[in-house]
């Protein structure tokens, strides 16, 4: 039953809305899980630079032979070890190097964000880019329609001796390239399409009508992508500190406690150690390096500082799209009203002038303008409402918001 279930999962989402598609995108797309893996292994980063403030443990063994025993000396020597050690002060290593994994992790974590957020404007781009090539791909076959009636109308008149060639090569041409542009549509819808799916994650049959909610104003927030840098800089600040405390005190202490085995030793005098216990507190300070750590810092400062001016052109690149993303909803919308009035207009034009053509009173000339007013007006008001809604998914993208919560 779970593997039918399975198996029907990918018709359900065929069917599904807009909202659905970004869903299943910011959740399975190669993008995404790619970002996703990328972050679990920051994730796990932070939480070996955590592991380093424990105490370390090891143990060893070694074997020793001399080819010529010397006579105070055994001719095998066996040792086995185990060793506690810890760090009583690093010059703030530990914790610069912890930070610093920890704000390479939020890095990845906005990263993340910033993938989805743009995986789905341009899936909404797509989105509605197709559905505007679908309406004037209607457009056109019903222009098509037309045209095709008309020509085999005119071929009539033709052997009748009512029309001339020149009427018929003109209807013909005109059919001709509308049929050339049908295909080119086509092309394109496929193009997007296969696009899409890519984005996506899977293949997608049918577009439904999704719209997104009223304009409605927000106050800017900073896009991840920008938050991601910030974090990046940070995170460079932090390594800055882990390689210049090399310059503090390194304080460790260690317990070494070690037991011994010997053999060829019959010669041997003395009584020879079998065990021991070796506590040591180490000091390591470094005092010349000919400023090598120095300079070190300074490179990696001189790179956080030019994330900070990436970071000051990428927040006024966001604000000039935010403001052009208004400016755009209020032209769609004026463009809408144009567009709307044109399609009435030239419907009416049409049909008044088809009417007169099929009576005689103009020619195709006039006839084949009217179709073609029509036809561009018809796909102008379909493309105008689906840009609107491009305009609408920028918006919500440049003031940080998430998209698909703005959806109907």
């Amino acid at each position: 039953m779970l593997k039918f279930l399975i198996l029907l999962l990918p018709i359900f989402l065929y069917s599904q809305s807009l909202k659905s598609i970004l869903e299943y995108a910011t959740k399975s797309s190669d993008l995404v899980v790619s970002k996703i893996q990328l972050q679990e292994s920051k994730s796990k980063n932070v939480e070996a630079k955590e592991s380093a403030y424990y105490p370390t443990i090891d143990i060893g063994t070694s074997y020793q032979t001399q080819n010529k025993k010397q006579v105070m000396l055994p001719g095998d020597v066996y040792t086995g070890y185990a060793k506690v050690g810890f760090d009583i002060y690093d010059g703030g290593k530990k914790s610069s190097l912890l930070k610093q994994s920890e704000n390479e992790y939020k890095s990845s974590g906005f990263d993340t964000l910033s993938t989805k957020k743009s995986l789905s404007l341009q899936i909404v781009q797509d989105f509605f880019n197709i559905k505007s090539l679908k309406s004037s791909l209607s457009a056109r076959e019903e222009a098509n329609k037309s045209l095709q009636e008309q020509l085999i109308r005119m071929q009539r008149f033709y052997i009748a001796k009512l029309a001339t060639k020149d009427d018929v090569d003109r209807l013909q041409a005109a059919f001709d390239t509308n049929i050339y542009e049908i295909e080119s549509i086509k092309f394109q819808i496929l193009s997007l399409k296969q696009s899409l799916e890519l984005k996506v994650g899977t293949e997608i049959t049918q577009l439904d009508d999704s719209r997104f909610i009223e304009f409605q104003k927000y106050d800017i927030e900073i896009i991840d992508s920008v938050k991601s840098l910030m974090a990046k800089k940070e995170a460079l600040i932090n390594s800055a500190r882990s390689v210049e405390s090399v310059y503090y005190p390194q304080i460790k202490i260690e317990d070494t406690y070690s037991i011994y085995d010997y053999d060829r030793d019959g010669h041997v005098q003395f009584d020879m150690l079998d065990k021991q216990n070796t506590l040591m507190l180490s000091l390591n300070m470094r005092i010349f390096d000919n400023a090598s750590v120095s300079k070190s810092k300074q490179a990696i400062m001189i790179n956080s500082q030019s994330l900070n001016t990436q970071v000051s052109y990428f927040k006024k690149e966001q604000e000039m799209h935010y403001k052009l993303s208004i400016a755009a909803i209020k032209t769609n919308k004026l463009k809408i009203k144009s567009a709307s009035s044109a399609l009435n207009s030239a419907s009416s034009a049409f049909e008044t002038i088809s009417k007169k053509y099929d009576a005689g009173i103009v020619d195709n000339i006039t006839y084949l303008d009217a179709l073609t007013s029509k036809t561009k007006a018809k796909a102008l008001q379909e493309t105008s409402l689906n840009d609107l809604e491009i305009a609408y998914a920028t918006y919500y993208f440049y003031a940080g918001k998430n998209i698909e919560e703005f959806l109907e």
